[in-house]
């Protein structure tokens, strides 16, 4: 008798509900806690299937997938459904239900634990929420580097008599992380002009951040600081009290007409030496290698003047181009040499052609940002000063 008792508060009390149905669905046994979950009575449910307690979706589901998987395979284990309760509300429940046979084989009834799973359902909402709530920020944030950036790469280079200009800029992977490449082309007074190339250390909103002051930094500074090695102490220190511990490297070459040729001074601040590319002579890197920005309590960095005439290019790039790789291969200065001294018509064929090389090396995805940026003296006549 005790144990009697105990099975019958072990079914009717259970921590789940319990039910049990005619072969067809209809309902001829539940126990207590199905029904203080739904709000029924026993009468409520007297002759009534099933499926009549469910919403007319999930009944289309138990029609078409569970009662078949019970007929063929004699179970549907862990089935989400929802259970209309008696006041009308939805409680999401799990089901996993089995057939019962005769000796015969013959459908006798079915069997099913009820589970309530309202409180896991909500946190599953709850995380899905949190998680859209985090793309949609992290959306918005990569839209603002974006724009930010779209800011600090110039849509095309300005007309400079006498030179023939072109840049070009590929960020990595698929483009949606805004990096820390830039360069800006500006003028400082007649027959003066700067160009800078820069990299800052890593990617997203902070880089851009950290990119719009390097850029703004070396524009004022370069009205004052006629020594791009100047310009460079003024960027190292605006970096140093900024908040940030991201560091910069940077190429800074000022460029000043005379006659019809032009003077060069290359300073760089720990970045890749641009290559020159004499007509009709193989390229090679000039300046001298500074310190990184940003970084060193005392950096030291060096001027380097160089003589352009007719038919002389310059060529900067970041160390997305020599960095580039294949495997364990790296795209190289080697490389890069040939591909500057191939392409001699024009800056952009200079240019294109070392981003089209340096794409096809990594097969289209760059792990780095790359920005290319070629100067070349015209070999035609220079248009006279004004």
């Amino acid at each position: 008798m005790a144990d009697a008792t105990e099975d019958r508060l072990l079914y009717e009390h259970a921590p789940c509900g319990h039910l049990s149905t005619t072969p067809d669905g209809e309902l001829v046994r539940v126990n207590e806690t199905f029904l203080a979950w739904t709000g029924y009575t026993r009468a409520d449910l007297g002759g009534r299937r099933f499926v009549d307690l469910l919403p007319v979706g999930d009944r289309i589901f138990h029609e078409t997938h569970v009662a078949p998987s019970l007929r063929m395979q004699g179970s549907a284990r862990e089935i989400a459904l929802e259970i209309v309760c008696a006041d009308g509300r939805r409680m999401p429940v799990l089901v996993t239900s089995v057939l019962d046979r005769d000796e015969a084989g013959r459908p006798v009834g079915i069997r099913s634990a009820v589970f309530d799973v309202t409180e896991r359902r909500r946190y599953e909402h709850e995380v899905l929420a949190a998680k859209r709530r985090a793309e949609a920020s992290e959306a918005r944030a990569v839209r603002l580097a974006q724009t930010l950036q779209q800011t600090l790469i110039p849509p095309t280079p300005p007309h400079i008599p006498g030179l023939d200009v072109a840049a070009a800029y590929r960020p990595a992977g698929d483009g949606r992380h805004v990096g820390g490449d830039f360069y800006d082309v500006f003028q400082v007074a007649a027959d003066d002009w700067v160009v800078v190339l820069g990299d800052v250390q890593g990617k997203g909103t902070d880089a851009a951040v950290v990119t719009a002051l390097a850029r703004h930094t070396v524009r004022a500074a370069a009205v004052d600081h006629p020594a791009p090695h100047d310009v460079l102490h003024t960027l190292d220190s605006a970096l140093r009290r900024a908040d940030t511990d991201r560091f910069c490297t940077a190429v800074l070459v000022r460029l000043r007409r005379e006659g019809a040729r032009w003077r060069a001074t290359v300073a760089s601040g720990g970045h890749p030496l641009p290559l020159l590319r004499r007509a009709g002579e193989a390229s090679r890197p000039v300046g001298a290698y500074g310190h990184v920005l940003g970084i060193m309590p005392a950096p030291a960095f060096v001027d380097t003047e160089v003589e352009l005439g007719p038919g002389d290019a310059l060529v900067l790039f970041t160390d997305g181009v020599t960095e580039g790789r294949r495997g364990p291969r790296l795209y190289g200065a080697e490389r890069l040499a040939d591909a500057v001294d191939a392409h001699r018509a024009t800056a952009a064929d200079t240019t294109g052609a070392v981003l089209a090389d340096v794409l096809a090396f990594q097969a289209g995805d760059p792990r780095d940002d790359i920005a290319v940026v070629t100067l070349a003296v015209d070999a035609g006549p220079v248009t006279p000063r004004r």
